[in-house]
């Protein structure tokens, strides 16, 4: 299970970066999700998204349980840290993947926005110089094509701040990706001293059994 969520957890930041930079791995990523949000994607991501939620509130609750248990006994028995360092960990993963999954999808959308702003800015750009170009003789047709001109100028304008917008948000997005990616690091080093403590605690278990054992034996002779 952890290590699934540590390839998806790979997987979604690939992405994400192959997103934030234009390179042809950027029109290959737009185009993989243009393909899975048609048909029934958009349905099964729900329905991925909704169970991740589910595990990842089952491991919180675990994880709430064993330390009530903690507080009854007064300490943390081995086999109890090594199950509270798992459900932790797992949930942990599970929430950065969700929240990851979501910037891929602003990403995706804000990107063409932004490109379909851009279609549209300039063809109204076009289309204010055809104007411009086009002036015929007379009062009444130059005053005319004079307020098309301005109001083409104020959908121009418009979409230069919309687009300015989205491109602020893009960038807020971009960073926090960037963040995202840093703590997904710090976390596989998290995850390397948990391994290694899980072997200790294995090793203590061990060692107690064996005492056990000697001491059992001593009883019955």
């Amino acid at each position: 299970m952890i290590q699934l969520l540590f390839a998806l957890l790979a997987a979604e930041a690939a992405v994400a970066l192959s997103l934030l930079f234009r390179t042809p791995a950027r029109r290959l990523a737009l185009l993989a999700l243009d393909r899975a949000k048609r048909g029934r994607g958009p349905v099964m991501a729900r329905t991925v998204a909704a169970t991740m939620l589910l595990v990842l509130a089952s491991s919180g609750y675990s994880v709430a349980k064993i330390r009530r248990r903690a507080g009854e006994l007064g300490q943390l028995t081995p086999t109890d840290q090594v199950l509270a360092s798992r459900h932790l960990l797992e949930a942990s993963l599970m929430g950065y993947s969700l929240f990851l999954g979501l910037i891929i999808d602003r990403l995706h959308h804000y990107i063409r926005e932004l490109r379909t702003m851009k279609k549209n800015m300039e063809a109204v750009t076009k289309q204010s110089w055809t104007l411009e170009e086009a002036k015929l003789g007379g009062a009444e047709e130059i005053q005319g094509y004079q307020k098309e001109i301005a109001t083409l100028k104020e959908q121009v304008q418009m979409l230069k701040d919309q687009s300015q917008k989205k491109t602020e948000e893009l960038k807020t997005a971009e960073a926090n990706s960037v963040a995202l990616q840093k703590q997904s690091e710090g976390l596989l080093m998290e995850y390397d001293r948990l391994i290694a403590e899980n072997g200790d605690l294995k090793n203590q278990l061990q060692s107690i059994d064996l005492r056990m054992s000697h001491s059992d034996g001593k009883k019955n002779s």
